[in-house]
Order: C-alpha cells, then structure tokens, then sequence
C-alpha cells in the first residue's frame, strides 16, 4: 500500500483549507466525522461515485484537514482538530457550527 501524504503541522496554509472546506461534499464528510469520530471511508453516506469521493478524501488529507491510516485493507479517517486548531484557533469550530446550524438534515447536539 503506497504511503498517503499528509502535510506537516506548519505546512497547513489558510487558503488550502477553506479551499478544502468550500466544496458542500467535503464540507459533508468534515461534518460527519466531526459528529461520529474517526470512521472508514466506507461509512460515508454521500451519493456520489467512489472514484469522485476519493478525490475529495485526498484533497481534505493534503490540505491537512484529515488524516487517513491503513488498518488492514480499510482507510479510516480522523480530524487532524489539534493540528487545526493550533494553526488557526476556532476556524474548524466555527465553519462546523456554522454547517450544521444551517443543514436541515443535522440534529442539533
């Protein structure tokens, strides 16, 4: 299995993660492990094709969005939230709350 590329803690830049963050697909998938935790990609209730999710998992994971690990043939994805958080306080928190206030299909926590 080929090693995934997953940007330094101080490689993260701002225009790249609000790139990552813009698109309502990968903004979906943030939302989701944000409320359920880290998961395997195969988990993911999206309606689009695997090949077209795959490029939206790759593109969070170089922005240093997420972090996949390997576990046997499954890929499990995780929030890189302390990374984030630490580069840009409260972003990831505030595009999230923001989302999931404005998604009808999220229940309130």
């Amino acid at each position: 299995m080929k090693l995934l590329h997953h940007p330094d803690r101080d490689a993260i830049m701002l225009p790249t993660v609000l790139h990552a963050l813009s698109d309502p697909i990968r903004l979906q998938i943030v939302s989701q492990i944000h409320k359920d935790g880290e998961q395997a990609c195969k988990k993911f209730e999206v309606s689009i094709a695997k090949s077209t999710f795959s490029q939206h998992v790759r593109t969070l994971r170089e922005a240093g969005i997420t972090h996949t690990r390997a576990v046997g043939t499954h890929r499990l994805l995780s929030l890189r939230t302390e990374d984030l958080n630490a580069r840009f306080p409260g972003l990831l928190d505030a595009v999230l709350s923001s989302y999931e206030s404005n998604d009808p299909n999220i229940q309130p926590t």
